[in-house]
Formats: structure tokens, C-alpha cells, sequence
């Protein structure tokens, strides 16, 4: 689809009344509007700057101006100046402001807005075949405008999703962390209720040589009484009664 770029020629001004000052106000209006059908809008921006010295608060001299930008592809400043046309009273000129207007902002790539003038426009000329073939132009451009924002807030979604899983296991692999020397501590603490108390004997592997040979000694010489008490038994000998 192409875009019908109608555009509302500069309004040629018309004063009632044959002053010095009017003659002179609409001679400049009248050049402005002849270089700009020719296509040479830098001249005609100069006659119509002139013509605003004279009547500065002319929303004619307003609407000239901005379509004069517009065709030098300042939209900046054919912006302001057809916003000020827009609320003219002359319901004509403000409708041609709006048209404009919406081709500005269509040039600005500001579709949304581009939509809202075409449509204000349509509410005054609602039987203009160019403004809703514009307004539909519009609209489809917006969507397709919005299509890369929509994918980039898709991605960003999934990168938060997926830092928020990567912060949440995070956490819990520090929880475990936190947990394993409570664990390791509780096992200590039960394998030492396990192990015996000490009975308070020694232990062999911790005898000394001198507790050795003493114990060792102590058998020598119980093993001593015992032989002795043995050989005193076998020294009484047999019974063989009374002798007379």
C-alpha cells in the first residue's frame, strides 16, 4: 500500500476590506502560494514569514507555514505551526490542518497520532476516500511498528523468568550448604554418645614396661607359693599308723 500524500494547498487569503495594509498582507500571501505551486518552498516560506509580520496571530498564515515545512521535511517545525491552525474556527481550515497534520506524523513514524488526526479529520469530511485509506495505512504500520516491542518484552519476560529459576535455585543450593555442617555436627555428636564410657582400668595399650614386668613378678611369685605348697603336701608321705 502507498500512501496518498494528498496536501492541502496554502489558503489563499481573502480581506474584505482594499487597505494599504491588507493589499499588502495578501500580496505576500498571494507570492507565497505561487512559489510554493511551483515547488519552490523556500521562497515561498519567505513570503509567508513576511505576511506574518503583518498579521502574526492568522491561523491562514499558520496552516501556510506548516505545509510549506512539511514539503522541506522540517516536521518539528511544521508540527507546531498546524496544531496552532487546527483550532481555527473556520472549520475548513481546521479540518485541512488536520489532514496535515496527520501526514506529518505520519513522516515522524508517530503512527499512533498520525491515527488520531485522520480520524478528527474524518469526523468534519467522513466521505474522504484518501483519509481512511491513510487511516488504514496508519494503523497497519503501527502493528507492525509494535511487533519488534512485543518480541523484545517476550524476551525480556523469559530473561526475568529465567534469572528469577537461576536466583531461586541459587538459594536453595545455599540452604543445602548452610544445612551439611549441622548434619555433620549431629553425626559427631552421635557416634560419641555411641562409644563406651571409660571403666576406669587401664587399657593394656596404654601399660607401661614397669606395670608389665611388676604384674609378671607378682605371677612368678604366686606360681612359687604354689610349687612350695605342692611339695609340702608330697613331703608328709603316706600313713602307716602309730609306731610303739
Amino acid at each position: 500500500m502507498m500512501m496518498r500524500f494528498l496536501l492541502y494547498i496554502p489558503v489563499i487569503v481573502v480581506m474584505a476590506a482594499a487597505t494599504v495594509q491588507a493589499d499588502g498582507f495578501k500580496g505576500l500571501v498571494d507570492k507565497g502560494n505561487a512559489f510554493f505551486r511551483d515547488g519552490e518552498y523556500g521562497r515561498a516560506l519567505e513570503y509567508y514569514h513576511q505576511a506574518e509580520v503583518e498579521r502574526p496571530e492568522s491561523p491562514a498564515i499558520e496552516y501556510n507555514i506548516g505545509s510549506a515545512l512539511y514539503k522541506e521535511e522540517k516536521y518539528e517545525e511544521a508540527l507546531e505551526r498546524l496544531q496552532q491552525a487546527e483550532v481555527a474556527e473556520d472549520i475548513g481550515l481546521a479540518g485541512k490542518s488536520l489532514y496535515n497534520l496527520g501526514n506529518v506524523y505520519y513522516r515522524m513514524e508517530d503512527y499512533q497520532q498520525a491515527i488520531l488526526s485522520y480520524q478528527k479529520y474524518l469526523e468534519l469530511n467522513p466521505d474522504d476516500m484518501d483519509a481512511k485509506y491513510n487511516l488504514e495505512l496508519a494503523r497497519k504500520m503501527l502493528k507492525e511498528q509494535m511487533k519488534p516491542q512485543e518480541q523484545e518484552n517476550q524476551q525480556q519476560q523469559q530473561q526475568q523468568q529465567q534469572q528469577q529459576q537461576q536466583e531461586q535455585q541459587d538459594q536453595e543450593e545455599q540452604q543445602q550448604e548452610q544445612q551439611q555442617p549441622r548434619d555433620s555436627e549431629q553425626q559427631e555428636e552421635q557416634e560419641q554418645k555411641q562409644q563406651p564410657e571409660p571403666s576406669g582400668q587401664p587399657d593394656e595399650s596404654e601399660m607401661t614396661k614397669e606395670d608389665a614386668e611388676r604384674i609378671l613378678n607378682a605371677f612368678k611369685d604366686d606360681e612359687k607359693e604354689l610349687q612350695e605348697e605342692q611339695q609340702r603336701f608330697r613331703g608328709q608321705g603316706t600313713y602307716r599308723g602309730k609306731e610303739w
